[in-house]
């Protein structure tokens, strides 16, 4: 028989009356209602597929050429649609890396520490080497008290997920997700789709739509799901294509939807355009270099989330450039970044890869006077 203390027992459940219990069946209800719109959006969508194929295609159109044609065109369109939609759902919000949490050892400090300079050099330490350029509006480095972070660029924390999402967009209902930097492509090209189904239909509509409202064609049940899908595809093409128009322009200003409600700041200041390296570069940092790949939804987009270029660690384009190949204007020195590395597949799309070269030796150069303003902790959402 083996002597020693014995393991303690697992505490038991709550009771069920007991408020712990109470509050997991609230989150999970909570869970549940989240998928009303998508569920939703999925019963229209079904709805639409059985009124345009059976009561339109099958029933109502006599021509067999253009059974054929709208039939294929339909499903090209449905099938494009509908896995968007899926990728843009189920694709998982990219966290920030590890590299970006605290240790062990700061979070301690952090928390046993006042708040005050003691903090403010606990953030120093841990940022000091993260590819990290923006601010809070106090000028602190932006850190989230709820996942015990760093935040990279252009993250946010989520209050719905409850967790800091990459490149964040914003959390959308109608997917039950953050829209971010792991889903923006495919949200993209689930709305340019929904929006091109929306019209297809609408269009190969309109004339039964007519027939069947001046009585051109006998009253069948095929009447109310033909002019009835003519008004939901008309509707929804109209507001579809004024956020696929929005997102459009988000994507040549490589800018996010919180973003333009908040510019980020950088070390010297407020840039709304920082991120910006030009409408073919701001393309390809959401769609990929590989031209081949735009079009379809799988995952394409260059970078790891955690770390961007910024116009303002590039060579100004339109400054001219002295035979030795330094500037001759002052203007790119007020914002110099301190030597932090960004990821392979961000630095190929600076324009100059020896003038981000030339950049970090001038910010070595003047490190005593480039020292961090006086940080305090603040907590963004």
């Amino acid at each position: 028989m083996r002597c020693g203390k014995m393991a303690a027992p697992p505490p038991p459940p709550p009771a069920a009356g007991a408020p712990g219990a109470w509050g997991g069946v609230r989150r999970r209800c909570q869970r549940l209602l989240y998928w009303v719109p998508v569920l939703f959006i999925s019963s229209i969508l079904c709805w639409s597929y059985y009124a345009y194929v059976a009561q339109l295609c099958l029933l109502t159109m006599t021509n067999i050429g253009e059974k054929v044609v709208c039939l294929v065109a339909y499903h090209i369109f449905f099938m494009l649609f509908v896995w968007s939609y899926w990728k843009t759902i189920f694709t998982l919000p990219m966290n920030p890396s590890k590299e970006f949490h605290l240790s062990y050892s700061d979070k301690e400090s952090l928390e046993r520490e006042p708040r005050g300079e003691s903090q403010q050099e606990v953030l120093r330490r841990a940022a000091k080497d993260l590819p990290i350029y923006t601010r809070t509006m106090s000028g602190a480095i932006r850190y989230c008290d709820r996942c015990h972070l760093v935040k990279p660029d252009r993250c946010h924390h989520c209050s719905v997920c409850d967790k800091c999402i990459l490149k964040m967009d914003h959390h959308c209902p109608w997917v039950n997700n953050c829209v971010g930097f792991s889903n923006y492509k495919f949200f993209l090209l689930f709305l340019a789709y929904s929006l091109l189904y929306c019209l297809f239909i609408a269009a190969t509509d309109l004339q039964y739509f007519i027939k069947f409202w001046t009585n051109g064609l006998p009253d069948t049940q095929a009447k109310f799901h033909i002019m009835f899908l003519f008004f939901a595809a008309a509707m929804f093409s109209v507001s579809l294509s004024s956020l696929f128009g929005y997102h459009c322009w988000l994507v040549s200003k490589n800018k996010s939807t919180l973003e333009v409600f908040r510019a980020p700041i950088f070390r010297h200041r407020t840039d709304k355009n920082g991120f910006s390296l030009g409408f073919s570069k701001n393309l390809r940092q959401v769609f990929g270099d590989e031209k081949k790949y735009w079009l379809l939804p799988v995952f394409s987009s260059l970078g790891d989330g955690c770390s961007f270029p910024t116009c303002l660690v590039n060579q100004d384009p339109e400054q001219a450039s002295t035979p030795g190949g330094h500037n001759s204007s002052s203007k790119n020195e007020n914002h110099l970044f301190p030597a932090k590395p960004l990821r392979d597949s961000q630095s190929q799309l600076l324009t100059d890869t020896s003038s981000w070269s030339e950049t970090t030796a001038k910010a070595e150069k003047g490190k005593v006077g480039m020292s961090n303003p006086a940080l305090t902790m603040e907590n963004e959402t």
